[in-house]
């Protein structure tokens, strides 16, 4: 294989070198940072709301029609429910890994539409919402009055209008939610009175339907001789606790109306008061945001975080934000285990070169190759739409090992060019090259051939291990690509002929380096005839290899 173009052209070699590096750069500024690959399998959500009906009820009445509707669904794993007392349902179902999120909502949303008449008409009323469900969760805060002056009511409207709309708005934000219920006009009956006057609750219902509306009155002087025309205007949904209070819910026999306050109590207050949130003793509201899926988590937090932080100052009196729980916490302390595991990994694997090597021009060249091999693995992590996370991390401190073996073989072969009695480097180093370059380009591909197949594996296992491989497979294969164009274009520049280059070394390395020679050229010669000795007894070693493969079999 002839590569004297790259070793001829130095500079060649570095522009291609530094070209991987830059594009490397850009794909570690711009890749999500998670704590580990997206594993959860898609799910889409599918919630319902029967008001005043038991979880039997809500099972029976509108879990098990849709259930049996959305079942087989496309690619679907399985799926789950469940139901409340308070009248809620709710099913779950997750799609086999690599399915598309959307395309799997619109699915199950069409087998939604397909069971609309089944559920009673009040559920389908008040509707069935079907969405995709995100499951990494970001970040939890509350908002809470550490002055206790406002209510609970007060903080979970304020959270709904002011706070989530905003943090939806942020980019990487799939979801957020109040862990809290919206305002509601409460209508508390007083059945005694009710019974009175005959009536059920149905007839209140009734009339709230057809007096509590938007409606369209429509226009006046279209058709006449009137020289304008006016659209007519009303006053529509009604708001205040006064206004719910007036409605008429029947004349009576003795000429008087009987109006809705006359047999309830109404307020404004809370959806439902099954729970209530407190932060240190404090009336709170607590909100959940999601991740969506493929974006950077660090940068979302990163996001959130500063809004909040400007939301603090624009709080109404005695109001604080307080978070709870970020994933930047667990994920910034695990990146950073790994990133410090990488440096010392990379400062170990310089010295131990260098105790081999016993030259510091030799053992620059493998320190070069190590850090453009693995910044250049970032840019094809981008293109393929991985992200950096422990995984990826761990398999750049496994891959730093294996990719100075080829900057290594390099440099032997160039020092075993010039221990023959070569006079210039650059020959040595062409010469060398054609030796070797076949070889580096055949065990390059045997190392990769080892990764890859990991990335064909399925389910989560495969999704565990597939940027794992990957990234090695990479990595090893951008360090062939230095050890074929940058590594021989050093040794050329770097490397001198043995009988030139006397570099001057202390007492304490000369020692070290005599007495690690001696030990290397003794544990050498022990290995030699270990080697021979099972080479003359080649039905010893027959037998060791059929014992060792029958124990590994029966084991």
């Amino acid at each position: 294989m002839k590569l004297d173009r790259f070793i001829n052209r130095p500079v060649l070699s570095t522009v291609i070198s530094i070209l991987i590096v830059i594009l490397g750069l850009i794909g570690l500024a711009t890749l999500p940072i998670t704590q580990y690959p997206d594993i959860a399998p898609p799910t889409v959500s599918v919630r319902a709301t029967y008001t005043g009906a038991n979880a039997q009820t809500v099972l029976n009445s509108v879990i098990a029609p849709l259930e049996d509707q959305i079942n087989g669904v496309e690619n679907m794993m399985y799926m789950t429910s469940n139901a409340t007392n308070s009248g809620s349902g709710d099913i779950s179902i997750y799609f086999k890994q690599g399915t598309n999120p959307d395309m799997a909502a619109v699915n199950v949303q069409n087998r939604v539409s397909m069971a609309q008449g089944l559920p009673p008409a009040e559920v389908t009323k008040v509707g069935v919402t079907t969405q995709e469900r995100q499951t990494s969760m970001l970040m939890a805060f509350s908002i809470y009055d550490e002055t206790d002056q406002y209510n609970i009511e007060l903080l979970e409207n304020y959270a709904n209008i002011n706070v989530i709309p905003e943090v939806k708005r942020i980019n990487g934000v799939g979801d957020a939610m109040v862990l809290g219920t919206d305002y509601s006009m409460r209508i508390w009956l007083k059945p005694d009175i009710m019974a009175q006057y005959k009536l059920i609750p149905n007839d209140v219902a009734a009339v709230l339907a057809e007096q509590n509306i938007e409606a369209a009155p429509g226009q006046f002087g279209e058709r006449g001789k009137q020289s304008f025309q006016y659209t007519i205007r009303y006053k529509g949904r009604l708001q205040q606790p006064q206004e719910f209070e007036n409605i008429v819910i029947k004349a009576l026999e003795n000429g008087e109306v009987l109006r809705l306050k006359d047999i309830a109590e109404i307020e404004l207050g809370r959806l439902t008061y099954s729970f209530n949130n407190t932060v240190n003793g404090h009336k709170a509201v607590s909100c959940i945001v999601f991740q969506m899926a493929g974006t950077n988590a660090t940068q979302t937090i990163s996001d959130i975080e500063s809004l909040l932080n400007d939301y603090s100052e624009k709080l109404p009196a005695g109001l604080q934000i307080n978070i709870a729980q970020s994933a930047n916490d667990f994920l910034f302390a695990s990146i950073h285990e790994v990133v410090k595991t990488l440096i010392e990994a990379f400062i170990l694997v310089f010295i131990v070169v260098y105790i081999f090597l016993q030259d510091m021009r030799s053992t620059l060249i493998p320190a070069i190759a190590i850090p453009v091999a693995l910044i250049a693995t970032f840019f094809v992590l981008k293109l393929i739409g991985s992200s950096i996370n422990l995984l990826t991390l761990s398999a750049m401190v496994l891959a730093i090992a294996i990719v100075v073996d080829d900057a290594i073989v390099v440099v032997e072969g160039v020092h075993a060019k010039l221990d023959q009695g070569y006079k210039s480097a650059r020959a040595a180093s062409i010469d060398a090259m054609s030796e070797l370059g076949g070889a580096i380009v055949s065990i390059t591909l045997v190392m990769m051939s080892v990764f890859i197949p990991v990335s064909f594996m399925g389910g989560t296992a495969g999704t565990f291990y597939r940027q794992f491989g990957l990234t090695m497979a990479i990595a090893i294969g951008f360090s062939a690509l230095n050890a074929l164009t940058l590594s021989p274009a050093l040794c050329a520049i770097f490397l001198k002929p043995h009988e030139e280059h006397s570099e001057k070394k202390s007492t304490f390395v000369s020692r070290f380096h005599t007495a690690f020679n001696t030990t290397y050229d003794n544990l050498l010669q022990k290995y030699k005839k270990r080697v021979l000795f099972f080479i003359q007894k080649k039905w010893l070693s027959f037998g060791l290899v059929v014992g060792s493969i029958v124990l590994l079999i029966s084991s």
